[in-house]
């Protein structure tokens, strides 16, 4: 019988130097501006995570932004994959105005962006940990990014002086860094904006030294949607290639060390394996295959086939995913704990959240870019000391295209006209403006990997709808009646009303923000 999860993480030990507490400077008004620490992660489901009712792991250190603060239950990404959601965040617009539309597209760093404006109006400003937009970050005092998608062990930083590789664990040395910029670099006269981007829990879910065993003899409840067979979807869901069953790689993903005619014939990211042992110490490499060694042997001893592989495959795909986020939730301890005894919690606001929402088997799926709930929906907890009152909960939609304009808004600085979001301030001191948006717009663009087809859609409280432009086809739901999507309503004569209003919803907000014709 599975059994859900309930381990306490292990908080890794910090070492912390005295240094004097000085208060945010003043804004033109007088009053204190709060400091900005944004700690933002790669592909986090809020189904993993403690604060949302998660059934797999618990959270403790977010947990507790969410216990001391707000927790957004209605928090969506605009464009569900990596670049183009942190060029939303940074330029506070949808991909069709700031030109990053998918991964493959170059960022333009010299439109506007909030951490720019905020540091040409007095803000210290410095990025830490996955940067991924092919260009060297604008408008910071301090940067050191990882390239690319980066390495979980003895990562590469480059630099504003060059490229160095640190000995460690990703996720410890992102937020090593971070704790270093704080106590040597930072102009204490400024308040600071401090954006701690991890690469955890992205693929290929490589846990830390300190959570190789977490989880292990415990099996992970698995999603109800394991085996769906999309038998009322649009064509979209059944052309992916990102099931667990058939699209993860035995020794890339899913950490089976390959045989010596297995090396032979390696194919895809498979052929990444030799690197990525290659690049571990013997120390680390040692106690990796002390780890996995074992339990790989039994895995081939055990000739699994059909349902009993897939559910093999996602117990050790979800394992390696939560023990990335252990070490996530081990490092927000870690910088809440340096807020704490340097004075600061009072004067920082602190924002958690990520990129976009990951599947964890849902559909029978890993990765993330479609509409459905688990990619679009994403973890938002915000605390605020004074303005937030501990434990409150917010179901307005919001959006990642909001972020830029919150940032701004509590800094007291203007924010651009072609910003598109809304300031998360009202919802913050606990009112909801009566013109707050109803519905969200979403737009995806990559073609290729995973065979994603483009498409876009519309979701309100209880409806969404989607469009695959390029096939003709569409997909209604009905989330209250139907949270896990299984039931498409799109071509359902009952339901031609609701669809009707929903097409001209989503037209209406084509035009709200832009979106090019025919685009």
């Amino acid at each position: 019988m599975s059994t859900s999860i309930l381990v306490d993480m292990r908080l890794i030990p910090l070492v912390i130097v005295a240094a004097p507490i000085l208060l945010a400077g003043p804004d033109s008004n007088g009053s204190e501006r709060p400091n900005i620490l944004f700690i933002y992660t790669d592909d986090h489901s809020a189904a993993a995570v403690g604060a949302y009712g998660s059934r797999i792991n618990r959270t403790p250190g977010m947990d507790r932004i969410a216990e001391e603060g707000m927790r957004f239950d209605n928090a969506f990404c605009t464009n569900g994959i990596c670049a183009p959601c942190r060029a939303v965040v940074l330029t506070g617009t949808h991909s069709h105005v700031n030109g990053l539309m998918d991964n493959g597209d170059v960022f333009d760093g010299s439109q506007p962006t909030f951490p720019q404006l905020l540091r040409d109006d007095g803000y210290a400003t410095a990025l830490i940990g996955k940067w991924h937009l092919k260009t060297d970050p604008t408008g910071f005092d301090h940067w050191a990014v990882l390239p690319g998608q980066g390495d979980y062990y003895n990562p590469d930083f480059v630099t504003a002086d060059g490229t160095v590789r640190d000995e460690g664990y990703v996720t410890d040395l992102v937020t090593d860094r971070s704790i270093d910029w704080l106590q040597r670099e930072w102009d204490r006269e400024k308040p600071f904006l401090l954006m701690c981007q991890h690469k955890a829990p992205h693929r290929s879910w490589m846990p830390g030294p300190g959570h190789l065993d977490l989880y292990e003899g415990i099996e992970i409840p698995e999603p109800a949607t394991l085996f769906d067979d999309y038998a009322t979807r649009a064509s979209a869901a059944h052309d992916q290639e990102m099931e667990i069953d058939r699209h993860m790689y035995l020794h890339y993903d899913l950490k089976v060390e390959p045989t010596e005619q297995e090396r032979a014939e390696l194919s895809g990211p498979d052929r990444w394996i030799r690197g990525m042992r290659e690049r571990l110490t013997p120390e680390q490499l040692a106690a990796w295959d002390a780890a996995f060694a074992d339990r790989n042997e039994a895995f081939r001893a055990a000739g699994l086939e059909g349902r009993d592989l897939v559910r093999w495959k996602y117990q050790r795909y979800i394992k390696n995913y939560l023990r990335c986020i252990a070490s996530v939730d081990d490092n927000v301890a870690r910088l809440l704990d340096w807020l704490d005894a340097q004075g600061l919690a009072e004067d920082t606001i602190v924002v958690y959240s990520s990129d976009q929402g990951f599947f964890l088997g849902e559909h029978g799926w890993y990765d993330k870019r479609f509409m459905y709930e688990p990619s679009l929906r994403t973890p938002l907890l915000i605390r605020w000391p004074g303005t937030i009152a501990a434990g409150r909960t917010e179901d307005a939609l919001v959006q990642n295209l909001d972020l830029a304009q919150t940032f701004l808004d509590v800094a007291g600085v203007p924010a651009p006209d072609r910003m598109q979001g809304s300031s998360l301030l009202p919802l913050l001191e606990g009112r909801t403006p009566d013109t707050w948006r109803e519905s969200i717009y979403y737009e995806y663009f990559e073609r290729g990997i995973h065979n994603v087809q483009p498409h876009r859609g519309v979701r309100t409280d209880r409806w969404k709808l989607i469009e695959y432009p390029d096939r003709g086809e569409w997909e209604l739901f009905d989330l209250h009646e139907d949270p896990d999507e299984i039931v498409n309503l799109a071509d359902d004569p009952v339901h031609l009303e609701t669809r009707t209003e929903l097409e001209s919803e989503l037209r209406r907000l084509q035009v709200v923000y832009g979106v090019p014709d025919g685009s």
